[in-house]
């Protein structure tokens, strides 16, 4: 049985302002060809379909072409598995669950404490496909009381006993958790002090667990055990990560074989670093992508610029991020307190302020609001 896994689609996100819809449209496009290329009897999304709760209809939208999109290229009696994943809503994932699974369509429904396994069948007989949306200890608890429940790691390993999976069976999980010891990037939500983490020896019943909730690819100390990652680059954490769609096949009983597919994006993402001058050079830019490209641009100026990222977009017309590195800003992290110049005025220090902490000047409008606004207390 071939089965092809994808996670953390995140349709709708925004990066510092910029709506990656339009990147999201691109490798969709290239994952159906991929889909249409392996003929897959299984495809698995495991997890964070959308970027909020509550997600734009310009993202319902896109969220629904793909899907049917995906549909259409199946097979007949080839099945779709969606599940749900910490920034979706479970309620709205699931809402017309049970009409579309009539169409081979599978959503993962609230979770209630029961799991049930989907099967799907090849010449070696029935692979069982459990859906566990992502949960939280309190949601697991609820269900089962007389559990001790104190931990991630804790309602996971319940919420699968529960599940009384046949372990003579070939098994499959789609899930949206961090297994401990696993790779996050700066896209993901972090919990504090590893609240989250569960042992990767939880999903020991099951011959795959296809993974969401980190976006870089990888293993959990297991090729069982894997995260197919996002198909897109979210933050500059993954500048060097390489997407892809995990492809794996299942024979019989302990056999498993994966393959990847790499995803091409239509703007790649940059970490640009120099001077002001240094960046504004042609010969820095020219004959690259830097300028169509998604970047971070950081200045290493001992001086600010003025109107630094207006200048600079001009050229790199897709910039993300600015900020400085620098003696000022190195003091700053390195918690020691800046000497403040009391020959400048309280206009041009706030300037200053608002800027270091923004990474852009203050529009004109701001700096005369400001200006009045101090005008008026040393009036006072």
């Amino acid at each position: 049985m071939k089965f092809i896994h994808l996670s953390d689609l995140h349709i709708g996100k925004h990066v510092n302002g910029k709506s990656m819809l339009e990147e999201q449209n691109f490798i969709f496009r290239q994952i159906l060809e991929i889909i249409t290329k392996h003929n897959p009897d299984v495809v698995l999304i495991a997890g964070d379909i959308y970027d909020k709760t509550v997600p734009s209809a310009e993202a319902v939208q896109l969220c629904d072409w793909l899907l049917s999109e995906v549909t259409k290229r199946l097979r007949i009696g080839a099945k779709l598995f969606v599940s749900s994943g910490n920034h979706d809503s479970a309620e709205r994932i699931a809402f017309g669950a049970s009409i579309m699974s009539k169409s081979g369509v599978y959503v993962s429904p609230v979770y209630d404490g029961v799991v049930q396994p989907i099967p799907v069948s090849d010449e070696f007989g029935e692979v069982m496909v459990y859906m566990l949306p992502f949960v939280k200890p309190t949601i697991v608890r609820h269900y089962f009381d007389d559990e001790k429940i104190e931990s991630y790691n804790d309602a996971i390993a319940v919420a699968i006993k529960k599940m009384n999976v046949d372990t003579s069976k070939r098994n499959i999980l789609v899930a949206h958790q961090f297994v401990t010891g696993s790779e996050r990037t700066d896209s993901e939500e972090v919990s504090v002090g590893g609240l989250d983490n569960v042992d990767v020896s939880v999903f020991s019943d099951f011959d795959y667990v296809a993974l969401g909730h980190l976006h870089r690819p990888q293993y959990c100390s297991r090729e069982t055990v894997r995260y197919a990652g996002s198909p897109l680059k979210y933050s500059f954490s993954e500048v060097a990560d390489s997407k892809s769609v995990t492809i794996a096949e299942i024979g019989e009983k302990g056999e498993l074989k994966l393959s990847f597919e790499p995803l091409v994006p239509l703007h790649d993402w940059h970490d640009l670093r120099g001077t002001y001058e240094e960046l504004v050079t042609k010969s820095f830019y020219e004959n690259t992508p830097y300028q169509s490209d998604f970047v971070r641009i950081t200045l290493t100026d001992e001086n600010d610029v003025p109107d630094a990222i207006g200048k600079l977009r001009t050229i790199y017309h897709n910039i993300l991020e600015l900020r400085y590195d620098n003696k000022r800003t190195q003091a700053i992290s390195n918690g020691v307190v800046q000497h403040v110049d009391v020959s400048k005025t309280p206009d041009v220090l706030f300037s200053q302020l608002y800027e270091m902490q923004n990474n852009q000047p203050m529009s004109t409008e701001q700096s005369e609001f400001m200006s009045g606004l101090i005008e008026k207390i040393w009036e006072k």
